[in-house]
């Protein structure tokens, strides 16, 4: 019998699978929006193989630093070096980073739903989907958040009731406004939706704004209680507007898997609506 020939995909696919067995490296990703403009920014360490998510659609990439040896999609080999920009082509990459790498991909749209823009810009391989469930995020232990969040709503005088039905509310939701974010909305642990981190965020840094002119973000929608939070809400100066703010560090990305899940204590964000101390 012959010699069966593997493609460069079912190759590329094996490895991806054999990959994901393994503790993902710290992949910061960053996300910016303009007006009609997404930058997704992910930064990757040096000495990392890096397969990247099937681009659908031709887009502009600007590699910032660093430098990559990448693989084609007929095999071939070729060093990319910082800086550069260049059209990309749909289709997937992969890589050795030879120098911890900066990449940007950019992309014409409006909407600022990072969950959208991935699936309207990205396809996710089966063995990606496949092992999605395990690498969705991080996992944290989060009993203690559940039991305070229902000593929270007795704190407050409200029930779950209530809290769902105002997280459905739709009336006075605003997308966040264009800048620099390091989270985004997805299925939460602790309840339905939340916020998560996408890169690292320091102590005391702005993570989102979660009020502007009487409206929610999707952070002020999506963000979920914790027994010991990560974040406060802040009144920002001069203004009816509330921000996110870090009480410490909070982990970023580990490859294809969301960092920390942002939490506050929901009775210190009312004090912080209402104008309390």
């Amino acid at each position: 019998m012959g010699r069966q020939v593997v493609s460069l995909a079912q190759r590329v696919a094996q490895l991806e699978a054999e990959m994901l067995e393994f503790p993902q490296a710290r992949c910061p990703v960053v996300h910016r929006f303009a007006d009609g403009l997404y930058v997704r920014e992910v930064t990757i360490p040096a000495g990392v193989f890096a397969i990247g998510h099937y681009q659908r659609q031709r887009h502009l990439c600007v590699m910032v630093r660093g430098s990559v040896l990448m693989v084609g999609p007929e095999g071939e080999r070729k060093q990319f070096d910082a800086p550069l920009t260049y059209v990309c082509e749909p289709g997937r990459k992969a890589g050795y980073v030879l120098e911890e790498m900066t990449w940007l991909n950019v992309y014409a749209t409006t909407d600022t739903d990072v969950e959208k823009l991935e699936a309207t810009f990205l396809e996710k391989s089966g063995v990606y989907l496949a092992a999605s469930t395990r690498l969705e995020r991080l996992e944290f232990d989060h009993a203690a958040d559940h039991l305070d969040f229902s000593e929270a709503l007795a704190d407050l005088g409200l029930s779950a009731d209530i809290v769902a039905v105002e997280s459905r509310r739709e009336e006075d939701l605003v997308p966040f406004p264009p800048g620099e974010y390091r989270v985004q909305v997805s299925r939460s642990p602790i309840e339905g939706r939340g916020l998560f981190a996408t890169a690292p965020i320091a102590a005391g840094d702005v993570i989102a704004p979660g009020l502007v002119r009487g409206k929610r973000t999707p952070a002020g929608r999506y963000v979920n209680h914790g027994a010991t939070p990560n974040a406060a809400v802040v009144a920002r100066a001069g203004s009816a507007d509330l921000d996110f703010v870090a009480r410490r560090p909070i982990e970023g990305s580990h490859g294809g898997q969301l960092g920390e899940e942002i939490t506050v204590d929901y009775r210190q964000a009312r004090n912080a609506a209402r104008g309390a101390p």
